[in-house]
């Protein structure tokens, strides 16, 4: 199988690749097309038809984003061009010579309300310019593509830039630091995503999934768990989204059900606390 990875150098990207490599090392499945935005402009479609008509992949897994969600909110010409007209172009390109899409959203698609998680076919309500441009794109790869998977998920953590290293970071300069307490999420390890969208890939199961890690807590509950599993002694003050005064509005409650994966027998996800201490092990 051909598969073709766009934002290969992002932390979803990251782990894909390693992954993928590591199941070729005991039987060569795969082929591997890595780009990012210096091999592949996805928002340039006849720079994606080119590439994609000549490569011709089995399948294109778009974790490519503009996912600075404050930045968004000032930026909204390329956050959609991004997020939407760059996930309609590899979607095409992809229907064009039959290829499979996968295409990585997000939590921010729903409004954030409500105390229940959300399910695949719940409505969803975005309520910013990031939330909305990666509804619209979304959309446009429904629209484009019938063999499609559509894979949100939240709290994203691996390689590179995250809240996890962010925490650490800040425990290593100061002894005090204040974290929301009011938004409720579940942290989501790399490592069982990218096993979840290989298994995907294999598959004809096609639509939309939840993919998130098992279980829920605030940002100030997983800072905490973060210190208290690196034995790290630092006050963690509690506060309010209004405190924090950020651009764009995010989502209170967030939790997202793996309700189809657990429908065709592929949730693999951990408990997020589970994951959290094999990630911690090895940072």
């Amino acid at each position: 199988m051909k598969v073709l990875i766009t934002g290969c150098r992002g932390q979803l990207g990251i782990e894909l690749c390693q992954q993928l490599n590591n199941l070729n090392r005991s039987n060569k499945r795969f082929e591997l097309l890595k780009t990012d935005i210096d091999t592949l402009d996805i928002t340039n479609s006849f720079q994606v038809h080119t590439m994609v008509t000549e490569e011709k992949p089995d399948v294109i897994i778009n974790t490519a984003a503009y996912t600075n969600v404050d930045a968004c909110e000032t930026d909204e010409l390329n956050a959609f061009r991004v997020n939407a007209i760059g996930a309609q172009n590899l979607s095409a390109a992809a229907f064009q010579i039959g290829a499979k899409m996968l295409q990585v959203s997000t939590d921010y698609v729903f409004d954030g309300t409500g105390n229940s998680p959300k399910r695949e076919y719940d409505p969803i309500n975005p309520q910013s310019v990031y939330g909305q441009s990666k509804a619209l794109g979304e959309k446009l790869v429904l629209q484009t593509n019938p063999r499609h998977f559509i894979v949100r998920t939240a709290w994203l953590y691996g390689e590179g830039n995250n809240f996890v290293r962010t925490m650490l970071k800040l425990a290593s300069e100061k002894k005090e630091i204040n974290v929301v307490n009011d938004q409720i999420g579940s942290p989501t390890s790399t490592v069982d995503l990218a096993s979840c969208i290989i298994n995907l890939i294999k598959t004809d199961h096609y639509g939309v999934y939840h993919a998130t890690c098992e279980g829920e807590c605030s940002w100030y509950d997983f800072a905490s768990r973060i210190f208290a599993m690196k034995s790290i002694n630092i006050k963690v003050n509690p506060i309010t989204t209004k405190e924090l005064n950020r651009p764009a509005k995010r989502p209170a409650y967030s939790v997202l059900e793996n309700f189809m994966l657990k429908l065709i027998g592929l949730n693999n996800f951990r408990q997020w606390e589970d994951a959290l201490e094999e990630y911690l092990e090895r940072n």
